[in-house]
């Protein structure tokens, strides 16, 4: 992923830090939702980057951050439901590895941020008009 991506991941989670601060008791972690076509073992080539990334921004997990992890394991069927499951989780911003993947999370929620990666063309699959100026929700 793109440097780019964990500084706009970054900005997203302290862009409500001043107010998560009133609202939250001290020392709770900002929530991010990961979701992935696949499983986890296929998708470790994209997870651990993130992590590292995130790591070096300072955000470290089981600290200042939890990250909910959801997988299709190539059942794309199951993307509404593990969506749900993500929303429910009350997370921040929600990363999503694969045009699939993508293309569910930018159809069920335009509230909360989207981060894409793994995503060959974004403005050919629709899923955003350009890529100088995504729009809506969605980064990567």
């Amino acid at each position: 992923m793109r440097r780019i991506g964990f500084v706009i991941l970054a900005r997203c989670l302290l862009l409500d830090a001043p107010f998560a601060a009133e609202a939250q008791p001290a020392g709770k972690a900002h929530r991010i939702g990961f979701l992935g076509n696949s499983t986890a073992a296929l998708e470790a080539n994209l997870v651990t980057p993130f992590r590292e990334g995130l790591r070096e921004l300072g955000y470290v997990e089981g600290q200042n951050i939890a990250i909910e992890y959801r997988w299709a394991e190539g059942k794309y069927e199951r993307f509404p439901g593990l969506i749900a499951e993500l929303l429910a989780r009350r997370v921040e911003v929600i990363v999503t590895a694969g045009t699939p993947a993508t293309q569910a999370v930018k159809k069920a929620t335009t509230s909360v941020p989207l981060v894409m990666v793994g995503v060959g063309d974004p403005v050919a699959s629709g899923i955003v008009v350009s890529l100088r100026r995504p729009g809506g929700n969605i980064t990567g």
